[in-house]
């Protein structure tokens, strides 16, 4: 992405729609005179009175118990230094951002005018009764180790410093797995360890505590190795000083075993990779930039094990798989600090979860087609779902096991429950789609890109490496909007209607003509056809001149689907194409079918909606859970809209019997799992969590998923095209440029489904 554009995207992104990216929200009733008399005057007295009698209660009648404060003083941003307390704030807002979506805990972010450590301690342990939780961030070396040190002794909350532990805790998990990899002993190993800040003399401290020795260690920072003859070593760097004779890191390679980098670019050349030790260990953290570029590690040898700090290699040392975890079970404990213990125990569980099976939905979300412990697989994705319920439980674990935990927990099945339970409480599908197709990126023929909407979610498919965009409309139209929004990039315009593009039209109309010759249409028609946008785009797809269409922001549905369905067509083996949209509602994602073709479908047509919505949601790897609604429940009412919905069941239950789907049921059933399992315990759905819903005719499908839309606010993805044999999706009428965005994704990954299954 170029800087400009970047530069451009991230300051929108923060100012707009409104400016920041986190807000307080209430979680209680407000709506009337007796909610507020509650929520503040007079009623608000009482737990205060209960508080002053125990403290404790703090934690039963306020949020505390869920609530971090993110706290810097802005003199050690990450790649930015020094910047002061309020150009820190975006950087601190974002990391409660992180906290919120991965680990369902809220966060005030707190900036502090104080580059004095005793200011800045004295102002924390004022406000330190507000929270659950204190990370602290982004605060210079040396001072950062005297901060958190006097803070975690003189709190009784938990106090971590992420910049220093969240790094030690997911490359120590790394290096266990690396080490037995390469079939070597951690009291054995040489360990070079480049630079010398406060992530570095953490991670080489938990490296001590998992086996390696002193002696084995040599660290460096900007003035080369640091040595016991040095002097006015600060107190953490002479804890590693070495009385080695070695002087520079060229030296300090020579027949090392691993390398730990956490400096900066360009810091290790080939030539000292090559004098490591064989099968070696190479971590270069430094971000944007590894110490050594990852291509060119990889080709000067092959029998490396490799970590870099980049989401776009594989094994990315990435804070975001500790601190949400160890804070969740550091919170839900209510312990008294993060220790040793706790953090010994998230990178021991990380390691271990390495080396078990990966759930199908990481490997979609990394299109992967398995992913095993191995090289290149030494830590789990930040998209694991996982992480949730592995490492919390781990480290409520250790708080309780070394005296810190003030509430233990004793029911760890319904502990496991409730963590589930914040999965999918974010937008992480989208997130995971986005993932998805930037992993494996096709050409998408943008059919209306004259209209500013559909260019600027063009532009930004383009940015964010999600596709390749090629714009048709009016070339003058294009150009002129292009130069608007500053897309300068180089990609293909096409105006069908030009004089430049007869002979693809004469191409495109003869290959259309004999899809449709036997159905009334002429040659000469077929070819006057492919001036129009969506007739030309749907030709460049079914001839394979791109692999995915966006179309439908000017046009109504009907209008667009027309040409879509005459020019690609259904897949094969498919009679019956269909819509779902997916909304990512505030109780997890749901699936509405068909929200935009079948407007009376029968039976069996509401049976193959059934099925076909079903792999779609296997797609995004969700196991489906299918309740088919209407008015009546299991044949309480006979009138023939209730009766072909049984009918369908019935049908499903005998052919697909696999399917967890069920009906007729009313909605409300279905997505109350203990109305359910109360009043219809026998139904296959009972005790399971339904996720996709299939209504009986579009017009109840299509005003339910727009009511949830507007009401919950739910994003939605869709309508999803089902059945087709091209990566064809039609966004609705007038769709904003984030879903014109996430249907292009979701377009993308849908081409790469279909691209598969033709090889």
């Amino acid at each position: 992405m170029k800087n400009k554009n970047n530069r451009r995207a991230a300051l929108v992104y923060h100012a707009k729609p409104k400016p920041g990216k986190i807000e307080v929200v209430p979680t209680t009733k407000y709506s009337t005179q007796r909610d507020l008399a509650l929520a503040y005057s007079p009623g608000v007295a009482y737990p205060c009175l209960e508080i002053e009698n125990d403290n404790n209660n703090v934690y039963k009648y306020t949020a505390k118990g869920n609530l971090v404060a993110v706290i810097t003083n802005g003199t050690a941003v990450l790649g930015l230094g020094d910047i002061g307390p309020e150009a820190s704030k975006p950087v601190m807002e974002g990391k409660g951002l992180l906290f919120k979506i991965f680990a369902g805990i809220d966060v005030f972010d707190i900036e502090i005018d104080a580059s004095d450590p005793e200011k800045f301690i004295e102002t924390v342990k004022r406000i330190a009764p507000t929270f659950g939780g204190i990370n602290l961030e982004d605060i210079k070396a040396p001072e950062a180790f005297e901060i958190e040190k006097r803070l975690v002794k003189e709190l009784d909350i938990p106090v971590m410093h992420d910049d220093q532990h969240g790094t030690a805790i997911i490359s120590a998990a790394a290096l266990l797995n690396a080490l037995e990899l390469a079939d070597k002993k951690i009291d054995n190993v040489k360990v070079v360890v480049c630079g010398a800040g406060a992530a570095a003399i953490s991670c080489t401290r938990m490296y001590k505590a998992l086996g390696l020795k002193k002696k084995n260690i040599i660290m460096t920072d900007s003035k080369g190795v640091i040595k016991t003859s040095r002097k006015n070593l600060s107190k953490e760097k002479s804890e590693f000083a070495t009385k080695r004779e070695v002087n520079t890191l060229e030296e300090a390679m020579k027949d090392s075993d691993v390398f730990i980098g956490l400096s900066k670019a360009d810091m290790v050349t080939p030539k000292m990779l090559l004098s490591m030790s064989s099968n070696p260990i190479v971590f270069a953290m430094a971000n944007p930039d590894p110490e050594i570029d990852y291509a060119l590690a990889m080709k000067t040898r092959d029998d490396i094990i490799m970590a870099t700090g980049r989401s776009d290699h594989p094994n990315q040392v990435n804070n975001v798989l500790g601190f949400p975890y160890i804070f969740r079970g550091a919170l839900d404990v209510k312990a008294t600090k993060i220790n040793d213990e706790m953090k010994m125990a998230a990178a021991l569980a990380l390691a271990a979860m390495t080396k078990e099976t990966v759930p199908e939905f990481v490997n979609i979300a990394y299109d992967k087609t398995k992913l095993t412990f191995g090289k290149n697989y030494i830590i789990p994705k930040p998209f694991d779902p996982r992480l949730i319920t592995e490492i919390p439980p781990m480290v409520a674990k250790a708080a309780m096991d070394s005296g810190v935990a003030r509430e233990p927990i004793d029911n760890w099945g319904q502990y496991e429950e409730e963590l589930h339970s914040r999965l999918f409480s974010d937008k992480k599908m989208v997130r995971v789609l986005f993932n998805r197709a930037k992993e494996n990126p096709k050409k998408i023929v943008f059919a209306e890109a004259d209209h500013l909407d559909v260019l600027k979610a063009a532009q930004i498919v383009h940015e964010e490496g999600i596709g390749f965009p090629v714009l048709l409309g009016n070339i003058d139209t294009i150009n002129d909007l292009k130069s608007e929004i500053e897309f300068d990039a180089e990609v293909p315009i096409i105006d069908p209607k030009c004089d430049e593009e007869f002979e693809n039209r004469e191409r495109y109309g003869k290959s259309y003509w004999n899809k449709r010759k036997r159905k009334g249409v002429t040659l000469y028609d077929s070819i006057d056809k492919m001036k129009q946008r969506n007739y030309y785009a749907g030709m460049m797809l079914s001839c394979g001149d791109v692999d995915a269409l966006i179309s439908g922001y000017s046009r109504s549905y009907p209008v667009t689907f027309k040409p879509i369905i005459e020019t690609i067509g259904k897949a094969k083996g498919i009679k019956k194409v269909a819509t779902t949209n997916l909304m990512i509602t505030s109780k997890g994602p749901l699936f509405f079918s068909d929200t935009s073709i079948n407007i009376e479908p029968s039976s069996k047509e509401l049976a193959t909606i059934a099925k076909m919505t079903s792999e779609t949601v296997r797609m995004f790897g969700i196991k489906p859970v299918i309740a088919m609604v209407s008015y009546s429940n299991f044949g309480s009412n006979s009138h023939p809209s209730a009766s072909k919905v049984n009918d369908a069941v019935k049908y499903l239950h005998k052919y697909y019997p696999e399917l967890d789907i069920d009906g007729e049921i009313q909605t409300d059933f279905a997505l109350n799992r203990e109305m359910l399992k109360d009043r219809f315990g026998f139904s296959k759905l009972s005790g399971k969590k339904v996720n996709t819903l299939i209504f009986p005719n579009l017009d109840s499908a299509n005003t339910n998923y727009k009511l949830v839309k507007e009401l919950d606010k739910a994003l939605s993805i869709g309508p999803i095209m089902m059945g087709m044999s091209k990566a064809a999706h039609i966004t609705q009428l007038g769709a904003s440029v984030d879903e014109i965005v996430n249907m292009s994704a979701l377009a993308v990954v849908d081409a790469q489904k279909k691209l598969k299954l033709d090889l």
